[in-house]
């Protein structure tokens, strides 16, 4: 698989984890451990995808 296309991959990851945050945010009866949970899924994809553009560089 080359980097260009797994990059895309873990962008949209990122970005439908960003959008399960806020949606986990707004309810009444937040679940802070689901919300930590998303939130280090999505720091991991952050430096997974900065690694692979410093790689294509």
């Amino acid at each position: 698989m080359s980097a260009s296309p797994h990059l895309a991959e873990l962008t949209e990851k990122h970005r439908l984890l960003e959008r399960k945050i806020e949606e986990e945010l707004s309810r009444p009866a937040v679940d802070s451990t689901k919300v930590s949970s998303l939130k280090l899924e999505k720091l991991r994809l952050k430096d997974e995808i900065a690694r692979l553009s410093r790689t294509r560089h």
